[in-house]
């Protein structure tokens, strides 16, 4: 049996995701903010209550998994606001920095030691931190923050090659979220379909790539 441990689980793209593995066999560990329902029906532990920009409930996730083996990290929580030239709030820009950015890379290098060769990373990021594909501007911090959070991945997928640990970072398209309003083109089903099948395709021999979750490769 193999476990995946996914962040944000209790919602949107993190739940659907949650969902659609356990349905193919999987353990889920579930680290969310809020518990739901819906995830407590489906994961095997739900560890709720972490906020992942706190050092501290990082560490407390790490003693509750103990030795536990991880077979799939899933960096999936997030925070998009929006700014407007004239009318920054760098508040929320250092915001998105914190959850979008650090804490991933905080997560990940708690539960490295959990993972083993053949373990993957999916880092759930976005094409607005595509600085070749921005036509549009605005949203600096999210887009800003989303191309750290690129950077971080590529040079995490550089650096656990040798461990034979695959890093992705993956776009999930517009997805009907409440982080945007639920105003998006795919379900959180439909994307969360996409995302695993990117996962399933990553091997060490494409880690470090940046898709869309139908496959397409998306510019830096």
């Amino acid at each position: 049996m193999s476990t995946a441990v996914i962040t944000g689980a209790n919602r949107g793209i993190g739940l659907a995701l949650s969902q659609q593995l356990a349905a193919k066999g999987w353990d889920i560990i579930a680290i969310c903010r809020s518990d739901s329902e819906e995830i407590e029906q489906i994961a095997d532990m739900v560890i709720s209550g972490i906020d992942i920009t706190q050092p501290d409930h990082i560490q407390q996730v790490k003693k509750v998994l103990g030795d536990t083996q991880i077979d799939l990290l899933i960096n999936n929580a997030g925070l998009l606001q929006n700014e407007t030239l004239g009318e920054i709030d760098y508040d929320s820009i250092r915001q998105q920095f914190e959850i979008n950015t650090l804490a991933p890379l905080q997560v990940t290098e708690a539960l490295i030691d959990n993972m083993i060769e053949g373990s993957k990373i999916a880092n759930i990021t976005s094409r607005m931190g595509s600085i070749a594909d921005n036509d549009s501007g605005g949203r600096y911090g999210y887009r800003a923050s989303k191309a750290a959070f690129n950077a971080i991945g590529k040079s995490l997928a550089e650096d656990l090659k040798v461990r034979g640990i695959a890093v992705a970072q993956l776009h999930p398209g517009w997805v009907q979220t409440r982080m945007v309003d639920f105003s998006g083109l795919l379900t959180a089903e439909e994307s969360a379909a996409g995302l695993i099948e990117r996962i399933e395709e990553l091997t060490l021999g494409n880690t470090g790539g940046f898709w869309h979750s139908n496959g397409d490769v998306l510019p830096w």
